[in-house]
């Protein structure tokens, strides 16, 4: 399987254009098409592969009556124009990566260090799970169905030339962060300099040196992408990261009931399914990763409450203003105690 540096694909179509393309297929025009795209992972990737897998299930339990166009990473525009098709509908599914410029609520998933270990994150992003409800809410305010989470692990920071293991080291590294709050935030409170970069430009960025790494993602990804560019990757587990699995609100209801639970149950059926891969999954990369020369560190637990407890006390406080007290004192209810 060969899979394309994500930062060097370029939009096929901006999102202007994009927009046009779609205006011909709408859901009133054809109510049997549907567009499914992610703003993140090419043919083949594990990403990717749950789209064609989603899709699959679609059209075969409906018996064909409904049809899914897919579409991959950076083949509609970036994450924010993907993001901006899905709510104005001419992207009638996705699995994103959120963005929050609708709805800084949505900031909630990024909330750093809320659980520290896969079992309690299971279990507050699992169906019924405390966070899971707070962003089924939170999605339907800007008229998204939300179907679940789709899991992939605790993220990390990849770097090039050096490392950092404490905050005093990382002050003398520059990294890329999500373009979402409170990534760059985080990432200023543990010690680093940061660049808010979208994602497909990332590869660029460390081409040229304007970032020393990056510090959005499980390590699949760096490794998968970038491992030509990037030496290290150090654990910091700042994120539990997840993609969503959604469908605009005005399209799903469009659809007859029987439809509506086909997309439904095909959706959850993605959903179950990482849940039950993503640990061995990210398992297998940081093993691949190591086995392919890339220097792989995992924080110990003195460290990790460090930067948690560090993380806690600078953007906890932010979050309390941009997402709200209420929501906030649920998850300091919830999350893993330090």
């Amino acid at each position: 399987m060969t899979l394309e540096h994500k930062g060097t694909i370029l939009p096929v179509v901006t999102a202007l254009s994009a927009a046009i393309f779609l205006m011909g297929a709408s859901m009133s025009a054809d109510a049997t098409t549907l567009r499914l795209a992610t703003d993140s992972g090419t043919r083949g990737s594990p990403a990717g592969d749950a789209l064609d897998r989603w899709g699959q299930l679609i059209e075969e339990n409906s018996d064909g009556e409904i049809k899914v166009n897919i579409f991959y990473q950076n083949e509609l525009g970036g994450q924010q124009e993907l993001f901006d098709l899905l709510v104005s509908g001419d992207v009638h599914m996705m699995l994103n990566w959120p963005m929050t410029s609708y709805d800084r609520r949505i900031g909630v998933i990024y909330t750093p260090y809320m659980t520290l270990s896969w079992e309690e994150a299971f279990n507050a992003y699992s169906p019924g799970g405390w966070v899971n409800e707070l962003l089924g809410d939170i999605y339907a305010d800007i008229g998204l169905k939300f179907f679940g989470p789709w899991p992939e692990g605790f993220n990390g920071v990849a770097s090039r030339g050096k490392y950092a293991l404490t905050m005093e080291e990382a002050g003398d590294l520059a990294v890329r962060t999500m373009t979402v709050f409170p990534a760059p935030q985080t990432m200023q409170a543990l010690g680093y300099q940061t660049a808010a970069i979208d994602w497909g430009e990332v590869y660029t960025a460390l081409q040229t040196g304007v970032v020393d790494g990056e510090a959005g993602n499980v390590i699949y990804w760096p490794y998968e992408y970038f491992r030509d560019i990037l030496d290290y990757y150090v654990h910091t587990k700042h994120f539990f990261m997840t993609g969503i699995l959604t469908m605009n609100m005005d399209a799903f209801e469009s659809l007859s009931e029987p439809h509506q639970q086909v997309v439904t149950e095909a959706a959850e059926a993605i959903m179950n399914q990482q849940f039950v891969a993503a640990q061995e999954q990210d398992e297998y990369y940081i093993a691949k990763a190591q086995e392919d020369g890339m220097q792989y560190f995992e924080l110990s637990d003195e460290q990790l409450h460090e930067f948690a407890l560090r993380a806690r006390e600078q953007v906890w406080p932010l979050m309390d203003r941009e997402i709200g007290q209420e929501i906030m004192d649920v998850i300091r209810t919830n999350a893993t105690p330090l």
